[in-house]
């Protein structure tokens, strides 16, 4: 049977190339980076040198690069971190309604435990953020906006650079280094610019199981000037912002993972661009379908369709039995049974969220693998039809 893997936004296989470069650091470079002797001081270069690699391609500072356990606990750290630092009374954060639940489950807490103020701008019915709306939502008290550069669900790229100009505009009619700017990059890493002075952001975040490195390591950008404090205490590493011993094959892959995905990235981009869009125009040809996300701001790998009358659950499982592997809604989110609040913020009733199948493409996909995914998927979708309840009318994708 076939094997087609399409869910790359959730995670991706580790490149080979990368785990020839962290191979050394679990046996024979194996000391402790804190640790003064040749054991430790070797570790410890291997640390540096990725930080320094990674810090050029972002076109930022090495001591600006706090390395950590992944994308969670990089958006965890950014916003725990400079809340609890900010003594203000009244602390206003500002996000929008399609961020990652790392994100989002976290303010919405923070806004429950009284912590903060929070303001959850709405998306249009492609994803994007509108910077004028946010423009008006900035408040003299305005801490920390965060906003994700990509979404994970359905491919849109937000106006980050144009957000990060607004801020900046704010902060000098304000005079006043309010409100910090953070975006979850995750998704863009490999397939987007991340030079944060072109982004204008204060801190990003990043992991390296979205870019064919090891899972269990990433980082979070935090611009000179910004303080925040840490959530995890202990030895006092990474600056005193992330105790604990330093993964330090996760973060020599997850180097080495940037290097190659940046490196590659603009080839790489033309042929998932190609594929995604013969996958996005076969699928539509099927009826009661809608693309979810902007037809062209969006990741060059990723297609969401929303199949009416079908329940999205059945179709992952029904899909796998064909071999060809994709999701419903964020992997983060999978072992719930609600909707994706992602659809739901574009607009799209319930039963059409709960419809939803998203397919994200990686460096594996070939064009016969869009063949085979468009013979079976049709053949799916009436079988389910058919043992489908519910017949939703057009009019909820107008």
């Amino acid at each position: 049977m076939k094997s087609i893997y399409l869910d790359n936004a959730a995670t991706t296989p580790l490149d080979s190339r990368v785990l020839e470069k962290m191979q050394p650091y679990f046996s024979d470079v194996f000391g402790n980076p804190s640790s003064f002797h040749a054991a430790g001081l070797a570790a410890k270069k291997g640390v540096d040198a990725a930080r320094k690699s990674i810090a050029a391609l972002m076109n930022a500072h090495a001591d600006e690069l706090v390395f950590c356990s992944g994308g969670t606990e990089s958006d965890n750290l950014a916003i725990l971190g400079l809340v609890r630092t900010n003594k203000a009374k009244v602390k206003h954060v500002i996000t929008s309604a399609i961020e990652h639940p790392a994100v989002l489950e976290l303010l919405t807490h923070l806004q429950k435990a009284g912590e903060i103020e929070l303001t959850i701008l709405s998306v249009d019915k492609f994803g994007l953020v509108d910077v004028r709306e946010l423009e008006k939502a900035l408040r003299p008290e305005t801490i920390l906006v965060s906003i994700m550069y990509a979404n994970n669900e359905i491919g849109t790229i937000e106006p980050i650079a144009d957000m990060g100009r607004a801020l900046l505009k704010w902060r000098k009619t304000h005079n006043t280094p309010f409100p910090y700017f953070h975006t979850d990059a995750c998704q863009a890493a490999g397939v987007l610019d991340l030079d944060v002075e072109k982004l204008h952001v204060d801190l990003l975040t990043l992991n390296g199981s979205k870019i064919y490195g090891p899972k269990g390591v990433g980082l979070l950008f935090v611009r000179r000037g910004v303080e925040i404090e840490p959530i995890i205490y202990g030895g006092g590493q990474e600056r005193g912002l992330r105790s604990g011993t330093e993964n330090v094959p996760g973060i020599v892959g997850l180097a080495a993972a940037l290097e190659i995905a940046q490196a590659e990235k603009e080839k790489e981009n033309v042929r998932l661009t190609k594929l995604r869009d013969k996958l996005t125009a076969g699928l539509l040809k099927i009826k009661k379908t809608k693309l979810n996300g902007h037809a062209t701001e969006r990741l060059p790998n990723n297609v969401n369709i929303s199949f009416l009358d079908v329940e999205g659950e059945a179709a992952v499982l029904y899909l796998d039995a064909q071999g060809i592997y994709c999701s419903t809604g964020s992997a983060c989110a999978s072992g719930s049974l609600d909707p994706s609040h992602v659809i739901l913020a574009i607009g799209l009733p319930y039963e059409a969220a709960h419809g939803s199948l998203r397919f994200t493409l990686g460096h594996s996909t070939k064009p016969a693998d869009i063949d085979y995914v468009l013979k079976v998927v049709p053949d799916v979708m009436a079988k389910l039809r058919h043992m489908s309840p519910v017949n939703l009318d057009m009019k909820y994708f107008k």
